[in-house]
């Protein structure tokens, strides 16, 4: 995807806050434009007050779904309803799907079985089953980490992510999967396989603006930067320290 695609947000009010707001449309933007911007919930409750206050801010527009029986989510069944109606215009290259709610696995499955892309966006007690339907999901805690001093999610030191198996295990398979003969791998590709592998992968989600920072950190790798071309743009290259060396 790129930054012209459309995208459909659709927010569940009840599963999100409103602190949020900035920084998820912000983020956002680096996939599309959002054209349509919908948040769901029940208005006359008191407890969304804070997203009321925001709405008009974003153009977000509200829709209201009354609670008609207690204990049950009458806003996911009207926001599935709407995101359907949405898809089948034809008009959208993905959907954001903002809520921590399993309700919403299904739905995620559904449009990307239509082959459009989805975002997911929720917080890191997201159950499994949603994270893994989406294309690629983003936790809310990491939201507005853009430089060292205001990461919201501690940064994890080289001997601890050295001892988190299912990191290391994802990066050096998706350098194996992404190098030529001699074991060296263009960053590009290797964040392109570990994003299929693992929608809730995020280098922020270990305190590291990007990729490549969080390979450097982990010290299992060789890093080199290469001339692209004639221009004075330089490329990253990653190979597996265990990689001997050959040639």
């Amino acid at each position: 995807m790129d930054n012209t695609d459309k995208l459909a947000v659709l927010i569940d009010a009840d599963n999100a806050q409103p602190g949020i707001v900035d920084d998820l449309l912000a983020e956002i933007a680096n996939f599309g434009v959002a054209s349509v911007k919908r948040i769901y919930g029940d208005w006359t409750a008191p407890n969304l007050k804070g997203w009321k206050e925001v709405l008009l801010q974003h153009s977000i527009q509200p829709v209201q779904q009354f609670m008609y029986t207690k204990g049950k989510n009458a806003t996911d069944s009207a926001m599935i309803i709407d995101a359907m109606d949405l898809l089948y215009t034809n008009k959208f290259d993905g959907f954001c799907l903002v809520s921590s709610d399993s309700d919403f696995t299904r739905l995620a499955s559904r449009i990307r079985e239509s082959g459009l892309f989805v975002f997911g966006f929720g917080e890191q007690k997201t159950p499994s089953a949603f994270v893994s339907a989406c294309d690629k999901f983003i936790y809310t805690e990491v939201l507005g980490s853009k430089t060292d001093e205001t990461e919201a999610v501690t940064r994890k030191s080289s001997s601890e992510l050295k001892q988190d198996t299912k990191l290391v295990s994802l990066l050096r398979n998706a350098v194996e999967a992404s190098s030529d003969d001699s074991g060296w791998a263009h960053l590009a590709p290797v964040g392109s396989t570990i994003a299929k592998q693992s929608p809730e992968f995020d280098p922020r989600n270990y305190g590291y603006r990007k990729l490549g920072e969080l390979v450097s950190a982990t010290g299992l790798f060789e890093m080199e930067e290469r001339q692209t071309g004639t221009t004075e743009s330089k490329t990253l290259y990653v190979r597996d320290k265990r990689r001997k060396q050959t040639g």
